[in-house]
């Protein structure tokens, strides 16, 4: 048996700039613009998160602004209503996904539909029925169905409508879809209407789901490990694992060593690891639910940078922030700044500004500080846009 190739060294620099280039975040305008780059970033990166937070603008249209300037929130709203080549479903989280994806979230669909969904039990056949009458009529918002009797929640981010649950648990099982959304509101459509299918396409093996983890992964991380391959999704790592092994015998893929990542292991496609440089006045005000920042573990590992979600923290033992935003300068997180979009007076509120790494030293902190507020201009004109 041949033993396995010893990993190959990379600094933490590397492996940043390697991420940054994986994640487009290495250049200005990776993906053109309107509604045809929306697609080709979700595309690329394999999901984009949902979030209901608003203190600004919401983290999908805030991840897409960071790698499309010219980004518009109708751009996100063509690509999904109109030209439909997005949709949402569930990763680790709500996220709206490519279209062409689809295969590969069919088989957790029937698992919903065969075993049903922890999170909607309480959901009677009765339930259905009404919400399966109502959306054969055509497309419905939960607002559009006004005799529900309200009932207490679950958990706590659970509805206390009846229908909303029973459209909920038609979503999970891949009978409904989101067509639309204004702000928060979804409109629910029958799946196959919304696509014009006759019926829904067939579904990936289980064999071709653990490749497009592992490929979704290459392509939008550059150096892996199964941490950062199956996040929040541990079942798929056993798979992943004997997939990895196979394509390092294949030479596909090379073992590499992160500086400071001890036993945990990394792979590489071989063209991911030719040298990479970010240039230094590119400046990118993150969400903490960007790709780039939402392992925290990974962030921490390869940027020094262990961000703090601070939304649910009581104010008083909050370090950065309500909702604090990682400032990304080059390829280091220089600040992380508490950001509010007061949309009445319309304009952007800086809460607290903490200088994190190398923004911590003095020398040149005056026009890296320049090149942050150029970029939180930018940043407010999205705020306030539309």
């Amino acid at each position: 048996m041949s033993r396995a190739p010893n990993p190959l060294p990379l600094s933490t620099t590397q492996a940043r700039q390697i991420w940054l280039r994986a994640q487009r975040l290495d250049t200005r305008a990776p993906f053109g613009e309107g509604a045809r780059a929306v697609a080709e970033a979700i595309a690329h990166l394999g999901y984009v998160q949902i979030d209901t937070i608003n203190v600004i603008e919401r983290c999908h249209h805030h991840i897409l602004f960071s790698r499309i300037p010219s980004y518009r929130r109708a751009d996100l709203r063509q690509a999904q209503s109109v030209d439909r080549s997005v949709f949402e479903y569930w990763t680790h989280a709500l996220s709206y996904v490519p279209s062409n994806d689809f295969r590969f979230f069919l088989p957790a669909m029937r698992e919903h539909r065969r075993e049903g969904h922890r999170w909607y039990a309480s959901v009677t056949p009765a339930d259905t029925r009404k919400v399966m009458r109502l959306l054969r009529a055509g497309p419905l918002t939960i607002r559009d169905i006004e005799d529900d009797v309200l009932t207490e929640k679950e958990h706590l981010w659970q509805s206390r409508k009846p229908s909303k649950r029973a459209l909920q648990l038609a979503f999970y099982t891949g009978v409904a879809t989101v067509s639309e959304r204004q702000g928060m509101l979804k409109t629910y459509d029958l799946m196959t209407r919304h696509f014009g299918w006759d019926k829904l396409p067939k579904p990936a093996s289980a064999k071709e789901i653990t490749a497009y983890l592992l490929d979704r992964a290459l392509r939008s991380q550059g150096a892996v490990s199964l941490d950062s391959i199956c996040h929040l999704d541990a079942p798929s790592k056993k798979a992943v694992a004997h997939l990895i092994a196979s394509r390092v015998r294949r030479g596909e893929l090379v073992p590499v060593g992160i500086d400071g990542a001890g036993k945990q292991e990394h792979w590489a496609q071989p063209a991911a690891l030719e040298p990479a440089e970010v240039s230094p006045d590119l400046v990118h005000i993150l969400s903490p639910f960007d790709p780039l920042i939402i392992q925290r573990k990974r962030t921490n590992l390869i940027f020094g940078y262990n961000h703090l979600f601070e939304a649910y923290v009581p104010k008083a033992k909050r370090k950065l922030g309500y909702f604090a935003l990682p400032v990304l300068v080059g390829d280091e997180i220089v600040a992380a700044l508490d950001l509010k979009t007061d949309r009445q007076a319309k304009k952007l509120l800086m809460q607290k500004w903490t200088w994190l790494g190398v923004g911590k030293k003095t020398a040149g902190r005056k026009e890296l500080k320049q090149k942050i507020e150029d970029e939180l201009d930018r940043f407010e004109r999205f705020q306030l846009a539309e």
